[in-house]
C-alpha cells in the first residue's frame, strides 16, 4: 500500500474505524473517474475541497454531483463570499498533508473546520479519497461526519 494511503488507514484506525483501502491502476482523481473505477454513482463520491476563508484553511466534503455554493459557505463562516479563496497545491499539501486528487476527509496535518454536504446522507455508503489519486475507501455518511469532525449542512449550489 502507498505510504499516503497507509497514513489514511492509520488515521481511520485511530478514529476507531475499520476501513478497507482500495487501490486502482487507473486514477480516481475526479469524482467521475472514481465512480467509474468503483462502479457506483458519481453522487456517492466524496469530493474533499479545501478553501481558505479569511486566510484560514477549511474543508468542504461534497457529493460528487454537487457544486459548492460559495454564498452558503460564506454565511456559515460569517464572512463575505469574496473572502473564500481556492488555495494553490502547496497550501493544500501543507494544511492536509496530502496532494490534490487524494485528499481524505480526515487524518489531516492540521485541524480544519469541516463541512459535509447533507446530500451524502441519501446513500448507505459513500466513497472518499484515501491519500492518493488511485486509492479510495467506503464509509457511511454518519461515520464520515463523525470521523471528519464535520458539520452536516446544505452546501450545494441550487
Amino acid at each position: 500500500m502507498h505510504s499516503s494511503a497507509q497514513k489514511v488507514a492509520d488515521a481511520a484506525h485511530e478514529l476507531g474505524l475499520n476501513v478497507e483501502i482500495v487501490e486502482f491502476a487507473q486514477t480516481t482523481r475526479t469524482a467521475q473517474e472514481a465512480a467509474d473505477a468503483i462502479g457506483c454513482e458519481v453522487a456517492q463520491i466524496v469530493k474533499s475541497l479545501l478553501f481558505t476563508v479569511d486566510g484560514q484553511p477549511i474543508m468542504a466534503l461534497m457529493s460528487g454531483v454537487n457544486q459548492l455554493d460559495f454564498g452558503k459557505l460564506a454565511a456559515l463562516r460569517n464572512t463575505s463570499r469574496n473572502q473564500i479563496k481556492r488555495p494553490d497545491a502547496d497550501v493544500v499539501k501543507t494544511a492536509t498533508g496530502f496532494s490534490i486528487g487524494g485528499v481524505p476527509p480526515f487524518g489531516h496535518a492540521s485541524s480544519l473546520p469541516v463541512y459535509v454536504d447533507v446530500d451524502l446522507r441519501q446513500f448507505d455508503v459513500v466513497w472518499a479519497a484515501a491519500g492518493t489519486p488511485f486509492a479510495v475507501f467506503a464509509i457511511t455518511p454518519d461515520r464520515l461526519v463523525k470521523a471528519s469532525g464535520g458539520t452536516a449542512v446544505d452546501l450545494k449550489k441550487d
